[in-house]
């Protein structure tokens, strides 16, 4: 009877970046310096903070230059009130994968009212579409350059952004007048 060899996986200290992820990192300081950005490590990830007017020169380099040709996420926060925090009150996080040393990066950048704005990275990776969207749907925060920023997930009249931090819980008593649709209409 033969057995199959399984492999293995090598060992890694918890809450340490993978090596893979400290390469990736020390490509993108070679590609733009370290100027560019500021570092973060928490438990195994790498973050990568960075201002809105070089995003794209960050995002750019780490997708030519370090391997990183997957955005596996993007998505939003608001820090309202968060104890503590003072940096800008919304964040965008992209998730940056490189799928041939499974390294990975966050890549965070902040935007404040009353015009939260970035770039979009549409040009970057076209996958982003309903991503930015959503972010733009649910925070306000818009992207500049995307090719159809409409609203995603909230009817077009919806004029608030519901996962904001002053939203209220239950709503502004809009829900109610949300035009209904059958299932042949949806």
């Amino acid at each position: 009877m033969s057995t199959a060899a399984t492999a293995v996986p090598s060992p890694r200290i918890e809450g340490a970046p993978t090596a893979a992820s400290e390469a990736i990192l020390a490509k993108l300081v070679a590609a733009v310096g370290e100027g560019a950005f500021r570092v973060e490590r928490f438990r195994d990830n790498i973050r990568i903070r960075v201002a809105p007017d070089r995003l794209i020169e960050v995002l750019t380099a780490l997708k030519a230059r370090a391997g990183c040709a997957f955005l596996a996420e993007l998505g939003g926060a608001d820090y309202l009130g968060y104890p503590g925090y003072e940096g800008p009150r919304f964040e965008v996080h992209y998730v940056l994968r490189d799928l041939d040393t499974n390294g990975f990066v966050v890549v965070k950048a902040g935007v404040d009212d009353p015009d939260p704005t970035l770039p979009t990275v549409f040009g970057l990776w076209p996958g982003c579409d309903w991503m930015e969207r959503e972010v733009f749907d649910m925070f306000g925060v818009r992207f500049e350059g995307h090719p159809d920023p409409r609203r995603i997930l909230m009817p077009d009249e919806f004029v608030a952004f519901p996962l904001r931090k002053d939203y209220p819980l239950r709503g502004r008593g809009e829900r109610h007048n949300f035009p209904r649709l059958t299932r042949e209409e949806s």
